[in-house]
């Protein structure tokens, strides 16, 4: 399982949107949202 998947599966189970898993990390939505798609890490 790589990154992305990882971090899109765990903030499901936890039930979180990623606005809530945002601010939870005092990032902004569009940061998770690169990130459960990959394009941050290319």
């Amino acid at each position: 399982m790589i990154l992305a998947e990882k971090v899109m599966a765990l903030r499901k189970k936890n039930g979180w949107s990623q606005e809530e898993l945002a601010e939870k990390l005092n990032i902004s939505r569009q940061s998770v949202s690169k990130w459960e798609s990959g394009d941050s890490l290319r």
